[in-house]
């Protein structure tokens, strides 16, 4: 039998117009579900943490209390010996074993290690001047330092309240360019200057006295109940700071939209 000439060609096999199920859900989806599809998933970890509030980074209410006990102990053994060198020694154990605890119940221990700091100066300075009541001179002065440094951060328009909380929480200075989300944080200064100016006067004046018992009461009244009315102030700032911010940017977001929808088209 004879082959017909020419050759028919070879007919390429048939292709499939069903699409692979991988493609067919893709086709079936929107452009949203296909963009979250595609994105890897975050891990767990990779979730923002909650951000530590300012007490917390203080310590907590622990380290507030533990910051009481060197004054206690020194006080407390002074007063009913009278020998210095024995109250001395015994408020820095009383630091030390503070910080071993801490230690051994896993907690923070930046708050122990700078309370240990601080009654190693007072330590020092009660030693050098031979007197009860220079064990609490550090702390005085201190204040009024800390007192005079955030005066004058309101009167330079840099409000130590914001600069601090937003260097601890890495927020930002965006809020010193807003005028009244600056006056909240100028007024929770002013809050910070108050608390050290009254701590700074009242001691001062026990000091001048040589009233070693009332310094230590005063050290210890004026000390973090006094600080927790001023973060609290500086909490509510904070807040009230924030709202600015977040409906200053929803002004800022919505004026563009705005100013392209009344726009007049070309003839």
């Amino acid at each position: 039998m004879t082959q017909p000439w020419p050759p028919k060609a070879a007919q390429p096999p048939e292709q499939s117009t069903v699409p692979p199920p991988e493609l067919s859900n893709l086709i079936d989806m929107t452009p949203e579900e296909v963009s979250l599809s595609s994105s890897p998933e975050k891990p767990a970890d990779a979730e923002d943490q909650p951000t530590p509030t300012l007490l917390e980074q203080m310590g907590g209410v622990s380290g507030l209390v533990y910051s009481s006990v060197p004054v206690l102990v020194f006080v407390g053994v002074y007063l009913p010996s009278h020998s210095l060198s024995v109250a001395i020694w015994s408020s820095v154990a009383s630091a030390v074993a503070i910080l071993i605890w801490r230690i051994v119940r896993k907690e923070p221990v930046q708050p122990a290690i700078s309370g240990i700091f601080g009654v190693a100066i007072a330590a020092f300075i009660a030693y050098r001047t031979g007197s009860a009541r220079g064990y609490f001179l550090f702390g005085i002065w201190t204040s009024l330092a800390y007192g005079g440094a955030f005066a004058v951060s309101i009167v330079v328009r840099w409000p130590l309240a914001g600069v601090v909380w937003s260097a601890l929480n890495g927020t930002g200075m965006g809020w010193r360019a807003d005028k009244l989300g600056r006056r909240y944080y100028d007024l929770a200064t002013v809050v910070w200057v108050l608390v050290f100016g009254a701590r700074f006067v009242v001691q001062h004046w026990l000091y001048a006295t040589n009233q070693v018992g009332w310094l230590a009461f005063a050290r210890i009244a004026m000390g973090w109940p006094l600080t927790a009315v001023a973060a609290l102030v500086t909490v509510w700032a904070v807040r009230k700071a924030d709202l600015r911010q977040k409906a200053l940017a929803e002004t800022a977001t919505e004026e563009p939209a705005v100013s392209s929808d009344s726009a007049v088209p070309e003839a």
